[in-house]
């Protein structure tokens, strides 16, 4: 992006040697043309560029795997959420999610300068027009969303309306339950890539320990790696551990049910842990590939 990259007196020599490194092109932020400066002495590219911070400024946007509006989704940034810019041009930003480094496009108009955030919202919440349940609803904003506000009586005010304090949490606080985080999303339709109005299986995973304060990545194979701790085979199951299957995920809300985005339903659903195995036995030898637990 013109005006992004480093000017001539402020690049920094880099020396590569060594044998090439393999990386994760889903949070490394590195193409053809041009590469995140953070890794310029790791990966080679014509061009670096410094991230510049934005944030975003509707509802949720889809970040997608090529600058068009037809191409497949790779995951969704929510309201107040950060995104670091690397490139602008023709309407589109590339760069990568604040929360979790996922790499790719969204529409420049999207985004805006950063501000100090107070409040995510807790679940669904409304925008009203003025601090009365009754006036007109602005806009639906998704659970997790961040808003800038200051409290006045039963509201939040921030700069696009007001949302009841009941709809929100205030930024520092974290949840302890994230099994009952996520059935808040019971009903929410499946969404590939979603973590907001709709969700995939890890974006529900993803959002529900967020609420939590524990981050987690944002794909199947990279949370079975980076969560919690392995569980052996013959462990008895409890509410909260996470449970992995080909390409899928979910959280057990109990010893023998499970909660999940699945395509099978189109939905977030809870359904016995043993109805989720019958399915894939017919198409997987192993059915279930991970079982792990967090434990702080």
């Amino acid at each position: 992006m013109h005006g992004i990259a480093t000017t001539p007196h402020e690049r920094t020599r880099v020396r590569l040697d060594g044998p090439s490194r393999r990386y994760d092109a889903r949070v490394s932020a590195i193409r053809p043309d041009l590469a995140d400066v953070a890794l310029a002495d790791l990966y080679f590219a014509p061009h670096y560029a410094a991230p510049v911070a934005r944030r975003c400024v509707v509802p949720s946007v889809m970040v997608r795997s090529a600058p068009n509006a037809a191409a497949g989704a790779v995951t969704e940034l929510l309201h107040g959420e950060a995104f670091h810019m690397l490139d602008a041009r023709g309407g589109w930003a590339w760069g990568y999610c604040g929360h979790d480094h996922y790499v790719g496009y969204l529409p420049v108009d999207t985004l805006a300068d950063p501000v100090a955030q107070s409040h995510v919202t807790r679940a669904l919440a409304p925008v009203f027009a003025t601090a009365d349940i009754k006036s007109p609803v602005l806009e639906l904003l998704p659970a997790g969303a961040r808003l800038a506000g200051t409290e006045e009586g039963d509201f939040l005010a921030t700069d696009g309306g007001f949302v009841h304090l009941r709809h929100v949490r205030a930024i520092d606080a974290v949840e302890s339950d994230w099994v009952a985080v996520a059935e808040r999303y019971l009903g929410a339709p499946y969404v590939w890539g979603g973590r907001g109005l709709g969700v995939d299986c890890s974006g529900l995973v993803q959002m529900a320990l967020a609420a939590c304060g524990i981050a987690a990545p944002r794909d199947t194979d990279q949370q079975a790696e980076a969560i919690g701790e392995a569980l052996g085979d013959n462990a008895a199951l409890r509410r909260g551990d996470i449970l992995f299957f080909p390409g899928h995920v979910g959280l057990m809300v109990d010893g023998e049910r499970l909660i999940h985005a699945n395509a099978h339903a189109m939905a977030v659903t809870i359904e016995p842990l043993a109805d989720v195995v019958a399915r894939l036995r017919d198409t997987h030898e192993q059915p279930v590939t991970g079982r792990r637990r967090i434990t702080t």
